[in-house]
């Protein structure tokens, strides 16, 4: 028998009378044909829009403040305001393929301590056989523009999606995709007042690795409530210019998680106006003042603790000034147990990762609870 090995063939066995003997066949070769690629109906999702909004006249869809903001705030809070944080649309679909083209404002995807997915991506939750948002996958943007499956071969049935826009980026359009010959409803906005979360980087959703995973966004889907959020990295400082934009709006309740960003003398001067501002635009809507969160390493940071120390002590003072004014419904939470107390929860020390996040969404719960069954 040659020893030439055979290309593109194959030995076959074969048992005649007991004898073994040895064939050689051809191999088979199938001829490759392309697929045709599913056909992909597109809506746009201005088309019944996104909830998070405060205002409906901006000067781009997905801006966070009106056009009036940018002649009246500082610069860096309406640059910050083209954001999308917050913002979610919501539709209703069986198809088993969910498909997303969207563009960015900004070229840069991501930071050096926040991933592209939390930065510039987009994330799909779907609600389960009790009603209860489970998230389902997460879009990794590719560039300025991108197009990609959300997810695909999804499980039979119709269900409710809700896909949440970026933190750390604008969005100048967006359209969601389903294969041709599916259901697919919009779901608008929803009408009742919403939660409103003004303040900081961490508010506005530094460090979640994706959008569904800022606090605000977590406390929305917990509390089955719509919520808007306005918070502007390093730029929530308790502002009389942003006061007055808050004022316009009519919440359920408003958050005010400022103090990352201020000091103790800011603190002192800026509270009690703001309180007051809004109180006399909407006498009963509950207002939630917070403490910033402790530095996860401030054990090893002497100046850490004493600024927490300071501004804490200026913010409750402000508290009981207007709770002995006669200022109603005022709430109050502590800073310590928002990140934990294990020093796990933050990237950098000062932003929640993920695990972060879920505990800041923890500290917050019980107190909104109490808040939003008065009302």
């Amino acid at each position: 028998m040659s020893n030439t090995p055979y290309s593109r063939r194959q030995f076959t066995r074969r048992f005649i009378g007991g004898a073994i003997t040895l064939g050689i066949t051809p191999r088979i070769f199938a001829k490759k044909t392309a697929e045709t690629p599913p056909k992909i109906n597109w809506r746009n999702v201005t088309d019944w829009g996104v909830e998070g909004k405060g205002w409906n006249d901006t000067s781009r869809y997905f801006d966070r403040l009106p056009p009036k903001a940018e002649g009246s705030v500082r610069k860096p809070v309406w640059d910050l305001s083209r954001h999308s944080a917050g913002m979610c649309v919501r539709f209703i679909t069986d198809s088993p393929t969910i498909r997303v083209r969207y563009e960015l404002l900004l070229e840069r995807l991501s930071m050096p301590h926040m991933p592209a997915t939390g930065v510039s991506g987009l994330d799909l939750y779907a609600q389960d056989d009790r009603g209860i948002d489970r998230w389902v996958a997460v879009v990794k943007p590719n560039g300025k523009t991108t197009e990609a499956d959300v997810a695909k071969n999804l499980a039979p049935g119709t269900r409710r999606y809700t896909l949440y826009l970026p933190l750390y980026n604008g969005v100048e359009a967006l359209e969601i995709g389903v294969l041709d010959g599916t259901a697919f409803q919009p779901v608008a906005p929803r009408e009742e007042p919403p939660i409103l979360f003004y303040g900081t980087s961490i508010l506005h959703g530094a460090c979640a690795s994706r959008p569904g995973m800022a606090f605000p966004s977590i406390l929305g889907r917990r509390l089955r409530r719509p919520t808007i959020n306005l918070g502007f990295s390093g730029n929530g400082r308790m502002e009389p210019e942003v006061g007055t934009l808050l004022a316009e709006l009519n919440p359920c309740a408003y958050v005010i998680d400022c103090l990352p960003n201020m000091n103790s003398d800011t603190v002192n001067e800026r509270t009690i106006p703001l309180v007051k501002q809004l109180r006399k635009a909407h006498p009963n809507t509950p207002i939630l003042l917070t403490e910033d969160r402790s530095f996860t390493n401030v054990a090893f940071f002497p100046s850490r603790k004493s600024h927490h120390d300071l501004s804490r002590k200026a913010l409750r003072s402000a508290y009981r000034e207007l709770n002995e004014s006669g200022v109603k419904h005022l709430y109050y939470l502590d800073g310590d147990n928002l990140l934990g107390l294990d020093g796990e929860g933050a990237t950098d020390g000062s932003h929640p990762n993920d695990l972060g996040m879920v505990r800041y969404a923890d500290a917050y719960e019980p107190v909104l609870r109490s808040m939003l069954k008065q009302f």
